[in-house]
């Protein structure tokens, strides 16, 4: 396993960690991170555009001229694509651009992603944040003194406010929960910062799925 300094917020060590080698320690999986961050992509769009059809157009009812002896090509409605202000042929109507992505395909496109930040040496373990009230220039500091650079991914707990309100002012620093951490955000990050409560292993995942199942057990 690959061991990584552990850092206080003024960049002291403070010890050494090993990293999980079946999560930051695996050959990288492209393929599947492509197809998972497109999935990822393909959610966040809204699919709320719409285009009316002739029928959906205002006016158009009546035959704007004799079928025949005008000269003219035929046309049975002042709202044919074709004429200005007309309806839109085949053109885009709200849809679900989700995609059903497997779970075990998103845990290895996760592994993969943390698995290459580890390989280049961004990954960052921090003891504990500890603001005691949300300080961003205290947070700035913080990170200049363990040594991420370039854009960060800080993955704090999910009830620590102070280090989120910390962080999120910064405008090259991206702040999730330990829950929210995903395949894109770290791809687009230079950094990845944990803290020892936040840093994922396969014991913390067996036990997050062992709840679910029991849960999904109960509500049946």
């Amino acid at each position: 396993m690959s061991k990584v300094d552990i850092k206080k917020s003024d960049g002291e060590k403070a010890g050494t960690i090993e990293l999980d080698e079946q999560i930051f320690g695996i050959e990288p999986n492209v393929a599947v991170m492509h197809q998972v961050v497109n999935a990822q992509l393909a959610a966040k769009r809204a699919g709320t555009h719409n285009t009316k059809t002739r029928a959906e157009v205002r006016g158009g009812g009546a035959k704007p001229w004799k079928q025949k002896g005008t000269g003219r090509a035929r046309a049975g409605s002042s709202r044919i694509p074709h004429w200005r202000g007309g309806g839109i042929a085949l053109g885009p109507k709200p849809r679900d651009y989700s995609q059903r992505t497997p779970k075990k395909m998103k845990k290895l496109a996760l592994r993969s992603a943390l698995s290459d930040r580890a390989t280049s040496n961004n990954v960052f373990v921090v003891e504990s944040w500890d603001f005691e009230t949300p300080n961003t220039k205290a947070a700035k500091l913080a990170l200049e003194a363990i040594g991420a650079e370039g854009k960060v991914l800080v993955v704090v707990d999910t009830q620590d406010s102070n280090t989120h309100k910390s962080f999120r002012n910064l405008g090259h620093v991206n702040v999730l929960s330990a829950d929210q951490l995903n395949v894109f955000d770290i791809l687009v990050s230079d950094s990845v910062v944990f803290t020892k409560s936040s840093l994922p292993s396969i014991e913390v995942e067996d036990v997050s799925a062992a709840k679910a199942s029991q849960s999904t057990g109960e509500d049946e």
